[in-house]
């Protein structure tokens, strides 16, 4: 992990966030002695946000099926 001091991050500052996304994390550290990490935030994702797989199914196929399905007790 770089390490870089705050001045040289103010002044590089774009750069922090690539090398922050290819490297997992960049240390920052100030003059009174505090350190402070940045690392990039992973993607929010939905639950929702699957793969479809292929079925080779036609949509009357499909329409059987869920019409089928609705009329079961």
């Amino acid at each position: 992990m770089h390490v870089y001091t705050f001045l040289e991050a103010q002044q590089n500052f774009s750069s922090l966030f690539d090398q922050a996304n290819e490297e997992g994390a960049v240390q920052i550290t100030r003059k009174d002695g505090q350190m402070f990490i940045l690392t990039p935030a992973l993607p929010k994702k939905s639950p929702l946000d699957i793969t479809g797989i292929e079925l080779n199914l036609s949509m009357d196929e499909i329409v059987d099926f869920v019409r089928e399905g609705r009329d079961r007790p």
